[in-house]
Formats: C-alpha cells, sequence, structure tokens
C-alpha cells in the first residue's frame, strides 16, 4: 500500500471502531480506503479496484453513484433537506407512502417512518405488542426461526438467533422463542417445519404477540433458504392462533429473491413488514414498517397518551431518504430489472456447475441474486472465510463471506463479464483452499 492509502488507514485506526470486526485483525489485514465509486466498482486511492459483490451489505441495487438517484437528491438537496415528521409532512415521504401501499401486498395500508432495520423491527415488535395491550390482551412473548437475525439493537437481537449474541447478552433480552426453519428448500421440509409451528401456536399462541421471520432467505444465517410453502402455511396459521406474521424483508425486499418482495413468492400479506436495506438504493439510511388498518385503527382514538404508538426518529422520513427511495423505485417502474435478475440469477446458476467437482463444497443453493457456496471440513479457527476475503482483494473482487458460506449479493447493474469475474475469482480462491 502506497502513501495515500497508508495514511488514511492509520488516521481510521487511531479513532474509528469498525462493525462486525476484531480490530486487532487490523494489526496484520490492512484497511481498504475507498477513494470513490462507481457501477459495481469501488476505488482506492491507489487506482485499485474492486468488484462489489456484496452490494456493500446488501444495500447498493442498482450500483454506485447512479446518475438518476444522484440527480433527484441534488435537486431535493436544494429543495428541503430535513424537517420533522410530527405535526407536519412533505412531498417525498406522501410520494414514496403511496407507492409502497401499492407496491407491497394488498393488505399493507398503512406506513410508519424509521431510519435502519434494527429500529424497523423495534417498531414493529412494540407495534405489535401495543395492538395486543390496546385490544385488552396480555400477549408478550415473540416468535422467530432458529438460525434467524433481525438486527442488533436489544429487542431484534432477542427475536434473532444467533448464538454468540444470545449468549452475550441474554440478561437483555426480552421474552422470546424459537421454533424449527424448514431444513432445506424442499416442500417436505416446510410442512414438517410447520407441523412444528402449528404445535407451538396451539400450546402458547395466547401468549404470543407476534412470529416473526427472513422469508425465504435468512441472511446472517448463512443464506440458509427454504420454500414458499412455509410461507403460506406460516400465515394460515398465525391467522388461526391471533398472532400476528412479521415479515421481515429488510434484506429480501425489492428483487433480491426474484419477486419485487419475498412474500410475493406465496402471494400472503402479513400484519406487518420491515423495508430498508435497498429502499434507498443504498445511498441514505431509511426504513419502514408497513402495516394493515387493522393495526393502525387500534391505535386510533380520541386523545389517550397510552393508547398512543409511542416510537419517534429524530430523522424519521428524511426528505433526502425519500428522494434516494422514489428514485430507486422509479429505476424499477421505467426498466424490466426483475426480468433482468431471473436471466442473470439462471446465468450465475449455470456458471456454478463446475464447483460442485471441488471436494470442500458441501452445497450450492440459489434464490433470485442471492447465491450461497457452502463449504466443508473446516474449522472455525481456521477462518477460511477470511483467507478467501484477502484473495479476492487481491484479485480484485470484495467478497465477505459469511464463515464458511460463501455468497454472492451483486448490484443488479453487474454485467455478465464482470459475473464471470466475481465467479472465477470465487472459484480460484476455494481451490486455493485445497492446495494449501
Amino acid at each position: 500500500m502506497q502513501n495515500k492509502n497508508s495514511k488514511i488507514m492509520q488516521r481510521d485506526l487511531d479513532v474509528i471502531w469498525h462493525p462486525c470486526t476484531q480490530m486487532k485483525d487490523h494489526e496484520t489485514l490492512p484497511l481498504i480506503p475507498i477513494r470513490s465509486g462507481k457501477g459495481v466498482y469501488l476505488y482506492d486511492f491507489d487506482g485499485n479496484k474492486y468488484i462489489d459483490a456484496v452490494s456493500s451489505w446488501w444495500v447498493n441495487l442498482f450500483g454506485h453513484c447512479n446518475t438518476h438517484i444522484n440527480e433527484k437528491i441534488k435537486i431535493q438537496l436544494d429543495t428541503l433537506e430535513h424537517v420533522l415528521l410530527a405535526g407536519f409532512t412533505h412531498e417525498p415521504a406522501v410520494e414514496l407512502a403511496h407507492k409502497l401501499v401499492n407496491i407491497t401486498p394488498k393488505d399493507l395500508k398503512k406506513v410508519f417512518y424509521v431510519d435502519n432495520g434494527s429500529s424497523a423491527v423495534e417498531a414493529s415488535l412494540k407495534m405489535s405488542y401495543h395492538y395486543h395491550l390496546n385490544k385488552g390482551e396480555s400477549k408478550s412473548i415473540f416468535l422467530s426461526l432458529s438460525n434467524s437475525y433481525h438486527g442488533e439493537t436489544i429487542g431484534a437481537l432477542s427475536v434473532g438467533d444467533v448464538s454468540l449474541y444470545k449468549e452475550t447478552y441474554k440478561p437483555l433480552l426480552i421474552n422470546n422463542m424459537q421454533v424449527a426453519v424448514p431444513r432445506d428448500q424442499s416442500t417436505q421440509e416446510a410442512q414438517i417445519a410447520l407441523d412444528v409451528l402449528e404445535s407451538v401456536l396451539k400450546e402458547r399462541g395466547h401468549e404470543i404477540a407476534a412470529f416473526i421471520i427472513e422469508p425465504l432467505i435468512q441472511g446472517a444465517g448463512g443464506m440458509h433458504m427454504y420454500h414458499a410453502n412455509y410461507l403460506k402455511g406460516a400465515r394460515i396459521l398465525t391467522k388461526r392462533y391471533n398472532v400476528h406474521l412479521i415479515a421481515d424483508e429488510i434484506m429480501t425486499g425489492f428483487g433480491r429473491t426474484g419477486m419485487m418482495f419475498a412474500c410475493d413468492h406465496a402471494s400472503i400479506s402479513p400484519d406487518f413488514m420491515t423495508l430498508s436495506k435497498g429502499l434507498t438504493g443504498g445511498y441514505l439510511p431509511l426504513s419502514v414498517v408497513m402495516t394493515t388498518q387493522d393495526v393502525y385503527q387500534a391505535f386510533y382514538c380520541d386523545y389517550n397518551e397510552h393508547k398512543a404508538f409511542l416510537h419517534s426518529h429524530s430523522y424519521t422520513g428524511n426528505p433526502l431518504a425519500c428522494a434516494a427511495a422514489l428514485a430507486t423505485l422509479e429505476i424499477f417502474e421505467t426498466q424490466d430489472i426483475l426480468g433482468e435478475n431471473k436471466k442473470k440469477s439462471a446465468y450465475i446458476k449455470v456458471k456454478l456447475d463446475k464447483f460442485l467437482a471441488l471436494s470442500n463444497i458441501k452445497s450450492i443453493r440459489q434464490q433470485g441474486m442471492v447465491t450461497a457456496i457452502e463449504l466443508q471440513g473446516y474449522k472455525a479457527e481456521e477462518r477460511i472465510g477470511l483467507k478467501i476475503y484477502e484473495y479476492a482483494l487481491s484479485q480484485g473482487v470484495l467478497l465477505r463471506p459469511l464463515g464458511h458460506i460463501i455468497y454472492f449479493m451483486p448490484p443488479y447493474i453487474i454485467s455478465y463479464e464482470e459475473i464471470d469475474t466475481m465467479i472465477e475469482v470465487a472459484y480460484q480462491g476455494i481451490n486455493k483452499l485445497l492446495e494449501a
């Protein structure tokens, strides 16, 4: 690394504590200072470029510095940068809310603005609990799937099932239960898991406020995937036992699974849907909780401070973020993004056939523009994900494995040539593990 990169790296390490990072690693693993981004590429100060194969933590749908989104934010910047959303409103928030109601499942009629994914999950949990309270019901347990992840604030952490987090923060967590996730993408495993879900709801449904799921794909849980039949069955069962269904589409929303929302694969409408990440095309923090008229009406009354929903953020419905989200949705409206994604996901699937010949490959799974390659034969302390990450960077590709899971979640604008590079670099990195 030359002077500019080195200087910025050192100044960073002097003061910044990075997320999801053991900072001691950076005694030997260099940070990569990024100067700029364009399309699927990130550029450092030494002129190196990297294909962003993980969409910068799954947010960047249409590439870095997208011309259309840039222009819309610039226009908004000269008009209104921010205003409180209590007692006031503004056109970008109103227009975005209408668009979201129009494209999400049919029963979702109301939009509650928040400003990041974890906060959206927190708001949905509180809203569900408070709904039941307003109805005279005491329901304080939240149910989620094993192996799930819903964020890292206390409530969101509680309904997740990442063992490291739960063991560390257990005394702080709210009342929660887990139920088995389907083991794979087969219909048989979906039914087995539904049988387990029904037995839990039958016994404890009177105590459970909501069942929260990552539909079809469990992101941080190693990109574990399951069949849409589970969503259909879960919707039927939660209605039967008076339990809310929360669809956490923070990662799966906006075309990532092959349809606009993962719930669309099962034609279901949940009681709550949380959206963030790709909502603004990766530009600005924004999230929403979509919910039903029934939930909204449970809080609608003459003044009663105990019935009002008690949740707010200073940057709720920020106009700049709403402008970025509107620009992102306009791209979906004017281009056949989902159709092109289907072609690219099919191309990726074919290109992955050669991986199956490697002895350290356990399985390959895919859902839309998410592909996961699971490795086998390694111990956690070997940190093979870190080795592949370092190798891929040296070859100009940003991969960020989840332990022994190598995954691709690139911006939708990635070209077929760039797909070839991304896949070949991953293949060589995995193959090198066998040569070591």
